[in-house]
């Protein structure tokens, strides 16, 4: 009993010492996991593999393969996988091992993996916005569809607001198509701005593009709800006071500018209230 007791001891700091060598890469210098040589670590896990598969063991060891570019091995041990998020994402991860970027998107859409998805989205709109929209668009339906909750989908809406405009700056200026993703893009944040109504950043985005756009009523209650979220926005006040001033009411816009100034000097929407002012 002694014996077999001690045996799995053994086996199971053996194990654990496998972990701490394919975490290794993310220990602190000088401490043990970071002493431990990876080989040992894929040697212990490559042996679990073969005598008891484990879910765990699978995902360390694809893990470990698209570390260092073996698209092949990662594949494999990821299909060994039960379906899941995990599986998924490995799997785009391959995918994008090989270039093949569009299977990449579809796995991390079925995962799903927000953060991926946004950062493929990004890429794609370096060179087309149209087309980076169009895929943050179809993660803002999976969000929605799997539950997810409504912060993350106003994340999603916020960043198609981003893409939108980012397509509408290529676009002929004054254009009606240009027009037509400025109009979008004041969709998307307002969508933010319902689901997350508490959020300067979605509410101060829909603010300025709808002031954009010529909707100065709108801006100004959009403008007066980030106030109501947050009284020492200096933003939300120093917006209030760019749409006064578009009004052609200078006094009540440099009252808004004094407000807000003495808030934060700083802010990027006093700064501009100030270039009106001048």
């Amino acid at each position: 009993m002694g014996a077999l007791t001690a045996a799995l001891i053994f086996s199971l700091a053996a194990i654990q010492l496998a972990s701490d060598a394919l975490a290794s890469s993310a220990a602190a210098p000088a401490t043990l996991p970071a002493r431990i040589p990876l080989a040992y670590g894929v040697a212990v896990y490559r042996f679990l593999d073969r005598i008891a598969p484990a879910p765990y063991v699978e995902t360390s060891l694809a893990r470990e393969a698209l570390a260092r570019g073996d698209a092949g091995a990662a594949q494999r041990y990821a299909l060994r996988l039960p379906s899941s998020p995990v599986r998924d994402e490995l799997l785009a991860r391959v995918a994008l091992l090989r270039g093949e970027q569009v299977l990449a998107n579809e796995y991390f859409l079925a995962a799903p993996d927000p953060d991926a998805v946004q950062s493929q989205a990004q890429i794609l709109a370096s060179r087309d916005p149209a087309a980076g929209y169009a895929l943050e668009s179809l993660l803002q339906v999976t969000l929605a569809r799997s539950g997810t909750h409504p912060d993350g989908v106003a994340e999603a809406y916020w960043q198609m607001g981003r893409l939108a405009n980012r397509q509408a700056w290529r676009e002929v200026p004054g254009s009606p198509r240009q027009r037509k993703w400025l109009a979008r893009g004041l969709r998307n944040f307002e969508s933010a701005v319902a689901l997350a109504p508490l959020s300067q950043r979605y509410i101060i985005a829909a603010a300025n593009q709808a002031d954009l756009l010529g909707d100065r009523r709108r801006a100004a209650a959009l403008f007066a709800q980030g106030v109501d979220a947050d009284p020492t926005s200096a933003d939300a006040i120093a917006g209030l006071g760019v749409v006064a001033w578009e009004n052609g009411d200078r006094a009540v816009a440099a009252t808004y500018l004094d407000r807000s100034r003495a808030l934060d000097p700083n802010s990027l929407m006093v700064r501009a209230l100030e270039r009106d002012l001048r």
